[in-house]
Protein backbone atom coordinates (compact mmCIF):
# COMPACT_ATOMS: atom_id res chain seq x y z
CA UNK A 1 0.00 0.00 0.00
CA UNK A 2 2.28 2.53 0.83
CA UNK A 3 5.81 1.12 -0.75
CA UNK A 4 8.38 3.80 -1.16
CA UNK A 5 9.30 5.52 1.58
CA UNK A 6 8.50 9.24 0.62
CA UNK A 7 5.02 7.15 -0.09
CA UNK A 8 5.00 5.50 3.05
CA UNK A 9 5.64 8.81 5.16
CA UNK A 10 2.65 10.53 3.35
CA UNK A 11 0.36 7.82 4.09
CA UNK A 12 1.07 7.36 7.79
CA UNK A 13 1.13 10.90 8.39
CA UNK A 14 -2.33 11.11 6.89
CA UNK A 15 -3.22 8.06 9.12
CA UNK A 16 -1.79 9.79 12.23
CA UNK A 17 -3.68 12.70 11.40
CA UNK A 18 -7.08 10.82 11.57
CA UNK A 19 -5.93 8.96 14.92
CA UNK A 20 -4.87 12.74 16.46
CA UNK A 21 -8.18 14.37 16.01
CA UNK A 22 -10.55 11.97 16.83
CA UNK A 23 -10.49 13.15 20.13
CA UNK A 24 -9.30 9.92 21.98
CA UNK A 25 -6.69 8.48 23.50
CA UNK A 26 -4.19 8.54 20.52
CA UNK A 27 -4.73 12.37 20.58
CA UNK A 28 -1.31 12.14 23.07
CA UNK A 29 0.99 11.12 20.04
CA UNK A 30 0.55 14.58 18.29
CA UNK A 31 3.91 16.25 18.91
CA UNK A 32 5.07 12.72 17.41
CA UNK A 33 6.77 13.50 14.25
CA UNK A 34 7.19 10.78 11.22
CA UNK A 35 10.69 10.48 9.87
CA UNK A 36 10.31 7.57 7.44
CA UNK A 37 7.81 4.67 6.77
CA UNK A 38 7.21 2.21 4.26
CA UNK A 39 7.93 -1.33 3.67
CA UNK A 40 6.74 -2.73 7.12
CA UNK A 41 9.21 0.12 8.34
CA UNK A 42 8.56 3.21 10.35
CA UNK A 43 10.73 6.22 12.09
CA UNK A 44 9.21 8.56 14.40
CA UNK A 45 11.49 11.36 16.60
CA UNK A 46 9.81 13.22 19.46
CA UNK A 47 10.90 15.54 22.23
CA UNK A 48 9.71 14.54 25.27
CA UNK A 49 7.67 16.79 27.42
CA UNK A 50 6.11 18.09 30.35
CA UNK A 51 2.91 15.81 29.38
CA UNK A 52 5.32 12.82 28.55
CA UNK A 53 6.68 12.80 31.86
CA UNK A 54 5.54 10.42 34.79
CA UNK A 55 6.32 11.77 39.25
CA UNK A 56 9.42 10.77 38.53
CA UNK A 57 10.20 13.42 35.78
CA UNK A 58 10.62 10.88 33.18
CA UNK A 59 9.05 9.02 30.58
CA UNK A 60 5.73 7.23 31.14
CA UNK A 61 6.02 3.43 31.41
CA UNK A 62 2.13 4.32 30.06
CA UNK A 63 3.29 6.30 27.58
CA UNK A 64 5.81 4.62 26.06
CA UNK A 65 3.67 1.30 25.34
CA UNK A 66 1.55 3.85 23.97
CA UNK A 67 4.75 5.16 21.03
CA UNK A 68 5.07 1.17 20.63
CA UNK A 69 1.65 0.16 19.62
CA UNK A 70 0.93 3.21 17.72
CA UNK A 71 4.73 3.69 16.01
CA UNK A 72 4.82 -0.41 15.26
CA UNK A 73 1.13 -0.06 13.85
CA UNK A 74 1.90 2.27 11.35
CA UNK A 75 4.96 0.12 10.57
CA UNK A 76 2.61 -2.37 10.14
CA UNK A 77 -0.23 -0.91 7.69
CA UNK A 78 3.06 0.26 4.97
CA UNK A 79 3.20 -3.70 5.01
CA UNK A 80 1.02 -5.40 2.22
CA UNK A 81 -3.00 -4.86 2.98
CA UNK A 82 -2.68 -1.77 4.94
CA UNK A 83 -4.61 -3.26 8.19
CA UNK A 84 -3.87 -2.11 11.45
CA UNK A 85 -4.52 -5.43 13.01
CA UNK A 86 -5.15 -5.81 16.85
CA UNK A 87 -2.70 -6.38 18.97
CA UNK A 88 -2.62 -9.47 21.36
CA UNK A 89 0.83 -9.15 22.76
CA UNK A 90 3.83 -6.39 23.60
CA UNK A 91 6.46 -6.86 26.05
CA UNK A 92 8.39 -3.68 26.69
CA UNK A 93 11.72 -3.52 28.27
CA UNK A 94 12.51 -0.79 29.71
CA UNK A 95 16.12 0.28 29.76
CA UNK A 96 17.18 3.88 30.42
CA UNK A 97 15.03 7.00 31.29
CA UNK A 98 14.25 10.05 29.21
CA UNK A 99 13.95 13.33 30.62
CA UNK A 100 11.86 16.53 29.47
CA UNK A 101 13.49 18.22 26.72
CA UNK A 102 15.13 14.92 25.08
CA UNK A 103 14.24 14.11 21.77
CA UNK A 104 14.04 10.24 21.48
CA UNK A 105 13.73 8.08 18.03
CA UNK A 106 11.07 5.07 17.56
CA UNK A 107 11.96 2.62 14.75
CA UNK A 108 9.69 -0.18 14.23
CA UNK A 109 9.74 -2.89 12.09
CA UNK A 110 7.96 -5.45 10.73
CA UNK A 111 9.64 -8.66 11.14
CA UNK A 112 6.72 -11.17 9.15
CA UNK A 113 2.95 -10.37 8.70
CA UNK A 114 1.28 -13.75 8.31
CA UNK A 115 -2.63 -14.65 7.72
CA UNK A 116 -2.96 -13.86 11.25
CA UNK A 117 -0.51 -12.58 12.77
CA UNK A 118 2.14 -10.25 12.33
CA UNK A 119 5.27 -9.82 14.44
CA UNK A 120 7.13 -6.43 15.04
CA UNK A 121 10.23 -4.87 16.93
CA UNK A 122 10.65 -1.28 18.14
CA UNK A 123 13.81 0.57 19.72
CA UNK A 124 13.10 3.57 21.53
CA UNK A 125 16.79 5.40 21.47
CA UNK A 126 17.85 8.82 22.53
CA UNK A 127 18.50 10.73 19.74
CA UNK A 128 21.65 12.54 21.08
CA UNK A 129 23.55 9.71 22.72
CA UNK A 130 21.89 6.60 21.05
CA UNK A 131 21.47 5.16 24.37
CA UNK A 132 18.02 2.54 24.28
CA UNK A 133 15.52 3.61 26.11
CA UNK A 134 13.29 0.95 25.36
CA UNK A 135 12.66 -2.11 23.34
CA UNK A 136 10.02 -4.40 22.51
CA UNK A 137 7.90 -6.76 20.89
CA UNK A 138 4.40 -6.75 19.05
CA UNK A 139 2.40 -9.24 18.23
CA UNK A 140 -1.01 -8.36 16.30
CA UNK A 141 -3.82 -9.89 15.33
CA UNK A 142 -4.44 -9.91 11.25
CA UNK A 143 -7.83 -11.73 11.06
Amino acid sequence: MAGASGNGVKFVKQVMKFVTEGGGYDRLIEKVRIVAAGEGHCMAEMVVGTEHQNRGGTLHGGFTATLVDCISTFALMTHGKGAPGVSVNMNINYLKPAFEGEEIVINANTLRAGKKLAYLSVDIKKKESGDLVATASHIKFMG
